[in-house]
């Protein structure tokens, strides 16, 4: 039997997605319902000059949608992107993805069982359908995150994950890269929240196309991650150094 939540929260970073955007909201118009009595989507427009927010506030007028629109007026990066949705979100759990279709929004429900023994569920990509290198990027992402955190988890930087309010009710979320994987993990790990994890189908990307392997976005990522660590070491207890 799928479990239902009573209410949640979707968060979407997009950067110049309006073409995923007008398919994107009707489908969920449709599949959120499946997932939750209440719901919101918050989308996070980070920049856009493609009309990508105004085609989301037109299209969730006619479809009947709960959205919220938070605004960028220059692109802030991946992880700004995702702690400003985060902080937007009200309802009781949230959860967050991308808005580009390599994730489907039906396949959370995979994920929700799990919140009965947990309070952070995150997705792990089975077959990754990107160029290859953006995989061995997210390879390199990954065995640094191993290496320099210890955190025993997998594909860490996958963009499916639903938790409770509480878990980020308990932090304050810095990272402006695709560190916000690590630094979402690190801190709920450290704060004593239980954490799962499960495999989720990944698919092409739909239309447009994705910054995150950028010679700059890399770099960013990679400064914050031993920047961060250096921080958080002197902070926490021995158990998590």
């Amino acid at each position: 039997m799928t479990a239902r939540l009573p209410e949640l929260s979707l968060v979407l970073p997009a950067h110049n997605e309006v073409e995923n955007i007008r398919w994107l909201l009707p489908h969920l118009a449709t599949t959120l319902p499946t997932l939750a009595d209440r719901f919101e989507v918050v989308l996070v427009d980070d920049g856009s000059t493609d009309g990508s927010g105004a085609t989301a506030t037109e299209l969730a007028t006619q479809l009947g949608m709960e959205l919220h629109i938070v605004r960028h007026e220059r692109k802030s990066g991946y992880g700004a992107t995702v702690g400003d949705g985060l902080r937007a979100a009200r309802l009781s759990h949230v959860a967050f993805t991308d808005a580009d279709g390599q994730f489907e929004v039906a396949d959370l429900a995979l994920l929700l069982p799990l919140l009965a023994d947990a309070d952070l569920v995150g997705g792990w990509r089975e077959e990754r359908n990107d160029a290859a290198m953006r995989s061995v990027v997210s390879w390199v992402f990954n065995t640094l995150v191993l290496l320099l955190y210890r955190l025993p988890y997998r594909d860490i930087d996958c963009a499916m994950k639903v938790m409770r309010r509480e878990v980020l009710d308990s932090m304050e979320l810095h990272a402006r890269s695709a560190l916000i994987n690590t630094e979402l993990y690190y801190k709920a790990r450290y704060a004593g929240f239980r954490i799962a994890q499960h495999a989720v189908p990944h698919h092409p990307r739909r239309a447009g196309r994705r910054s995150g392997a950028r010679p700059r976005a890399i770099a960013r990522a990679i400064k914050e991650l031993i920047v961060f660590r250096w921080t958080m070491r002197r902070s926490l207890p021995n158990r998590l150094q």
